[in-house]
């Protein structure tokens, strides 16, 4: 199939997602979900599949249920556990496949879906963390309205579960011999990612302590279920592993793991952290509790283990000594990977992967060899060379400091022609654009403009000293940084400086409502979950509390000029700039109220504003929410900054009409 432009319907219902690679213990084969999403329901579907590390026999396993997914061997390699819903399945359930193929069988049943599979050393028994609901019961009349919610923690909401949700994961077994799965933990907080200890008596788990930050390595007894915590509050940890002799666990983390991680060793004997890194040059996947598994360490010898991460926007592999914490690097990729999954050896290693050009595959590294070979090609046909822009890495001083943008030109891009110019900001601060796959940025391309994504000082993979510089300066340096990387493409003779456009979400919603108040150098905006006023951020947010001490140095009541000067609330009228606003109106990470307020002040002055609210929609719908919202979403990014900067375009709008006010 060749495609001339990729539109937003094209990138949300024409490519696949090969994800949760698993490699076979005896190397023979990887396992992994193809998900794709149905055109006429709108509904997500994902089979597993099988397909040799070579490249070959690729082939379908499964074909029941509307979802499978979470698959793990069993230590022969001779089946599969994994996790099916759907059709007439209204339960989740924990399922047992033959390698072979032919029906699977049912081994528990949920009302959550469990999350990561584990199997016990001797293949007997399957740890996994499922929701419990810790909520008191509610016997009132249906009728009658719900009863007040009393709120006595500060954490009572959060982004994709809402207002005082109290499902909690907990940690399960299940023996295979036939008995129901036994709940394992049960304090009301999530437990994430069972891990095994090699002789099976305990379990390693990620316990959440506070939202997205704190979490804490806790080590679980596998009969009483008594958990003891080996790290203290305020910690946040990623990735972690057993050591083959059960003596201790490599994991990454520390007291400011949200920002930059190091790597420590806990002793199970004695009970204490030792650090083995200071200043880790990349940052391992750490994944995201309860919802995306880490990328767990493999271990290569007693003390040596292989480790992913990413180091300037790419993917690589380290090795980390957990005696002396030695780090060496065995290979970086043009690409973002994602999971790390190995065969007995640590000789073929499984992952997803992505690059500017494709995405949603998989991806195989040999250590004896250092070939990376991608063994799928599901989107191989869409993302034919003609449709995708191509994407350089630019690089840019800005303040003493050089800073990295990925450009992204349109198809068929002419150096006699020019173009607008479409400066896109990352959400965090502490994330990063990276050598991968950006669906928005090719949907903004394919409509005839630059897209410049930049990596300003508060990005993540470039140090922690680089990380930590937007701390008590945000709209200062970070500001600064982003227009450095748009000059450097503004000098181009190809690149029209009298058509840029600014667009952002989340923290880039910050940015780009805080850029409009300072500049009236952009020809368009669009602004989408913004943090608009910090004090109401603060009080309002899911995560504001924590994430906003160590980001402004202080609380409101601390810091309150410097808060009242940093708010794009206080310059939005000095803007000009005609923005499109847009958020989910049941963001609770980036609440509603702050783009309300946005567009309120906005509208007040005149400006061309635009306000796109999505009903039932948390702040991660652009990248996981209802696929018709996730089309609407791409094509009114695209047709505002197109129609703003009188791009070429691609023809047509996709945007329907319906539910304007």
């Amino acid at each position: 199939m060749s495609i001339d432009v990729l539109t937003p319907d094209l990138l949300v219902y024409d490519l696949k997602t090969a994800a949760s690679p698993a490699m076979a213990p005896d190397g023979s084969a990887i396992a992994f979900a193809l998900m794709s999403i149905d055109r006429e329901s709108g509904t997500p579907r994902s089979h597993l599949w099988l397909v040799d590390p070579d490249a070959s026999n690729l082939r379908q396993l499964t074909t029941i249920g509307t979802t499978n997914g979470n698959p793990a061997w069993s230590p022969d390699s001779a089946t599969i556990a994994f996790v099916s819903h759907g059709e007439s399945e209204e339960r989740y359930s924990v399922r047992l496949i033959a390698v072979g193929g032919g029906e699977s069988r049912i081994l528990a049943e949920h009302d959550q879906g469990p999350g990561a599979l584990a199997w016990s050393p001797d293949g007997s028994r399957i740890a996994y963390s499922v929701g419990i609901d810790h909520a008191e019961d509610d016997s009132s009349d249906p009728a009658s309205p719900p009863k007040p919610r009393v709120v006595k923690s500060i954490q009572y909401k959060e982004d994709l579960r809402g207002v005082q949700n109290r499902i909690r994961s907990q940690v399960f077994i299940l023996d295979l011999a036939g008995s129901e799965p036994r709940q394992v933990t049960a304090i009301e907080r999530d437990h994430a990612d069972p891990q095994w200890s090699p002789d099976g008596t305990k379990l390693a788990v990620k316990v959440v302590e506070s939202i997205l930050f704190y979490q804490r390595l806790g080590i679980v007894d596998a009969e009483s279920g008594d958990v003891s915590l080996a790290t203290d509050p305020g910690w946040s940890v990623g990735s972690f592993r057993w050591t083959q002799d059960g003596s201790s666990i490599l994991f990454d983390g520390g007291p400011d793991g949200l920002i930059q991680s190091d790597w420590f060793r806990f002793d199970v004997a004695t009970g204490t952290v030792s650090q083995l890194t200071d200043d880790l040059a990349y940052v391992p996947e750490g994944g995201f509790a309860g919802f995306m598994p880490p990328a767990q360490p493999v271990w290569l010898t007693e003390r040596v283990a292989l480790t992913h991460g990413i180091r300037e926007g790419r993917s690589g592999l380290w090795t980390v000594n957990a005696s002396t914490g030695e780090i060496d690097e065995v290979a970086r990729f043009e690409s973002v990977n994602s999971g790390l999954s190995a065969d007995a050896g640590g000789t073929l290693i499984a992952q997803s992967y992505s690059d500017p050009e494709a995405t949603g595959e998989i991806s195989v590294y040999d250590t004896r060899t250092g070939e990376l070979r991608v063994v799928t090609g599901f989107n191989s046909g869409v993302l034919s060379s003609g449709a995708v822009g191509r994407t350089e890495v630019l690089r840019a001083t800005s303040l003493g400091e050089s800073i990295e943008a990925w450009v992204t030109y349109p198809p068929g891009f002419d150096t006699s022609k020019r173009y607008p110019v479409v400066l896109e900001v990352h959400g965090g601060p502490y994330g990063y654009f990276g050598h991968s796959f950006n669906h928005v940025a090719q949907a903004i391309a394919a409509a005839g403009m630059i897209v410049v994504s930049s990596n300003p000082r508060g990005s993540t993979s470039y140090g922690r000293e680089f990380a930590m510089m937007v701390n008590c300066d945000t709209g200062g340096g970070d500001w600064a940084d982003v227009q450095a990387a748009l000059d450097a493409v503004l000098a181009n003779h190809y690149a029209d400086s009298a058509r840029t456009a600014i667009f952002g979400y989340s923290y880039g919603g910050y940015m780009t409502s805080w850029a409009i108040g300072q500049t009236d150098r952009f020809q368009a905006a669009v602004c989408g979950a913004p943090v608009f006023d910090l004090e109401s951020f603060y009080g309002t947010s899911d995560i504001a509390h924590v994430l906003s001490p160590m980001l402004w140095g202080g609380t409101p009541a601390d810091r309150r000029e410097w808060i009242f000067q940093q708010s794009p609330s206080t310059h939005i009228y000095n803007a000009v700039t005609p923005t499109l606003i847009i958020c989910g109106e049941s963001d609770v990470r980036c609440p509603i109220g702050q783009a309300e307020q946005m567009f309120a002040a906005m509208y007040n002055l005149g400006i061309d504003v635009e306000f796109v609210r999505y009903p039932n929609s948390n702040h991660m719908f652009p990248y996981g929410g209802h696929p018709s919202y996730k089309v609407d979403y791409y094509s009114r990014v695209r047709d505002w900054l197109a129609s703003h900067l009188e791009a070429d375009g691609v023809p047509g709008s996709c945007v329907p009409e319906q539910g304007e006010t």
